[in-house]
């Protein structure tokens, strides 16, 4: 397969084309970095992007940002970097992408354990992972041509214990070579509208 990896040049992204590269061709696809570069949030950048690589079999999500900080402290701009970036930039991959993806071709987010396990300082995060799944169950029923949409939802990736660990006391890690497992099963396998949780 040839598969559009955005966010290659993360940490969980460099995990999953380590995993999927041993067997399909990568496009490997970052915001200022990788072989092209695109601007989630702008559907005019992910159309053209699309366009420019041609023919592909799968797309796979490990990018998207969003604002941490206290709820008191958070109005529209804040919330809005996860809207327009992590929630909807991975949407338009799909809305620009359904246009071009191969018959049968599959398309796998990226959302996070904040859905289901909150933590303080992390509304944003939790409110734009819990659209991105209810979106892709929505979608998996509507795709047209046989394709498929999953999500994956890791826990703390081992890797950013470092940078985020103070915001997750108390939680598991996982490497990021295992959260990469789910996106291999997503990519590979058969089922749609899932959500993959990687929590430990």
């Amino acid at each position: 397969m040839r598969i559009v990896l955005v966010g290659a040049g993360g940490t969980l992204g460099q995990a999953v084309a380590a995993e999927l590269g041993a067997r399909h061709d990568i496009v490997s696809v970052g915001k200022t970095r990788g072989e092209r570069q695109v601007d989630m949030a702008d559907f005019a950048s992910v159309r053209r992007l699309f366009a420019d690589i041609g023919a592909f079999d799968a797309v796979v999500s490990t990018a998207g940002h969003v604002h941490f900080g206290p709820m008191d402290a958070m109005g529209p701009p804040e919330y809005g970097v996860g809207l327009a970036d992590k929630l909807m930039g991975q949407v338009n991959l799909v809305l620009a992408g359904r246009e071009r993806i191969a018959d049968g071709g599959s398309f796998t987010l990226t959302s996070g354990i904040l859905t289901d396990d909150p933590i303080r300082f992390g509304t944003s995060a939790s409110m734009v992972n819990g659209a991105l799944e209810a979106f892709a169950r929505a979608a998996a029923i509507e795709l047209p041509r046989g394709l498929r949409i999953n999500v994956v939802s890791p826990t703390l990736l081992a890797e950013s214990l470092d940078q985020y660990g103070p915001y997750f006391r108390g939680f598991a890690t996982v490497p990021a070579a295992r959260a990469a497992l789910a996106f291999a099963k997503s990519v590979e396998g058969a089922q749609t509208g899932q959500v993959y949780r990687v929590f430990g």
